[in-house]
């Protein structure tokens, strides 16, 4: 699957499940999705999610596009409704990425500035969602929240 079939999978996924486009060119993201909801878990959610152009990421790129899209969430997420945990989704359709790219995904600090980013690696050639694992651990409801954002966003 190339990179533009992916992307208009996603597009059609987030329409089916409620994540509706929010301000274009948010600090250079386009697009960016949203959704709120309660979760039995984690409570009430708001979720960003953006798909980034960006074909060949080394691991820093990877690490500073999410770093900047947790600005974005921080910007973005109104705590005037009460207590609401901010989720954000950092997705990336890679041609066959190196394993470095992969494991610097997985091992991003998600929890910041009370906010939670996930970056997200689509391999094209493989057409395998890479997405972090649920943790054996404390705050294994924000992971399992990832899991089932991830899957009905960004599989296809």
């Amino acid at each position: 699957m190339d990179p533009t079939q992916y992307r208009d999978a996603v597009v059609a996924n987030r329409r089916e499940h409620g994540f509706e486009a929010i301000d274009a060119h948010a600090n250079g993201f386009d697009p960016v999705w949203a959704t709120r909801d309660d979760d039995p878990s984690v409570g009430e959610c708001v979720a960003l999610a953006t798909l980034v152009d960006e074909p060949d990421p080394d691991p820093a790129d990877l690490t500073a596009t999410a770093d900047e899209f947790r600005d974005v969430l921080v910007e973005r997420v109104d705590d005037r409704r009460g207590s609401t945990t901010p989720l954000g989704y950092v997705a990336f359709a890679v041609p066959d990425p190196d394993r470095s790219v992969v494991d610097a995904a997985r091992s991003y600090t998600v929890a910041r500035r009370r906010t939670n980013v996930f970056p997200i690696l689509y391999d094209c050639e493989a057409e395998r969602l890479h997405r972090h694992e649920v943790p054996r651990l404390k705050g294994r409801g924000i992971y399992r929240r990832q899991v089932t954002d991830a899957e009905r966003l960004f599989e296809v």
